[in-house]
């Protein structure tokens, strides 16, 4: 049985690589709410080597309760996006590339462009299972992270990005960055729920990457 790729398995919203546009705060796509929460985890080389660490192996995920199943490789190839005519009109894909895969030195892999998931989110006496895709990765000397896009299955449409920052005053940041509406009719209808959930684990996020002590 061949193995799917992300490109065999659509997301379930349209502005791929959107939480990437500064203005996102304020012009979302159309329908979607955006948010941006920042926490600063402490400041040097070290503390950001760590936190990326934690990060692209999941660590935010599995700091704020919620189990990583059914992880599969991804395909390390980057989604760059499509090409516009001149009238607006969508041309064609841009060229993919590749990214070699790293590993953390327990051999944990880092998470990779193409790479396919289900979240178990913990949601009382039960766990909602939400299908994930990665769509980019960030690797610069002092900016990593990655976004993953939503699936079908999952409560919500949309991103999240998940990025670590080493600023110029050497402090050490972690950035989220979403963009999300319900997936469906019963999901609309129980939206007031839905965001409270949402920002319950935004503040779970915000906390999974702090270190017992500033380094």
């Amino acid at each position: 049985m061949r193995r799917s790729t992300f490109t065999d398995q659509p997301v379930t919203y349209g502005a791929v690589g959107g939480t990437q546009a500064p203005d996102l705060m304020y012009y979302p796509p159309k329908g979607y709410r955006p948010l941006q929460r920042e926490a600063r985890l402490g400041s040097g080389e070290d503390r950001f080597a760590t936190a990326v660490t934690a990060l692209m192996t999941w660590g935010v995920q599995r700091g704020s309760g919620i189990k990583v199943t059914e992880a599969h490789e991804g395909t390390g190839v980057q989604y760059e996006g499509i090409i516009f005519n001149p009238d607006g009109s969508p041309s064609k894909l841009q060229e993919h590339r590749s990214s070699e895969a790293v590993f953390a030195d327990d051999g944990s892999p880092y998470i990779a462009n193409g790479m396919t998931a289900v979240l178990k989110i913990p949601f009382w006496p039960v766990h909602v299972s939400a299908p994930i895709r990665v769509v980019y990765v960030i690797d610069e000397q002092n900016r990593a992270g990655f976004a993953y896009g939503t699936m079908h299955g999952h409560p919500v449409s949309g991103e999240e990005a998940f990025l670590v920052e080493m600023r110029d005053d050497g402090s050490v940041w972690f950035v989220l960055r979403a963009f999300s509406q319900p997936a469906n009719t019963f999901y609309r209808i129980t939206a007031p729920v839905l965001w409270l959930v949402q920002r319950h684990y935004t503040a779970k996020y915000l906390r999974s990457l702090l270190p017992v002590r500033s380094v």
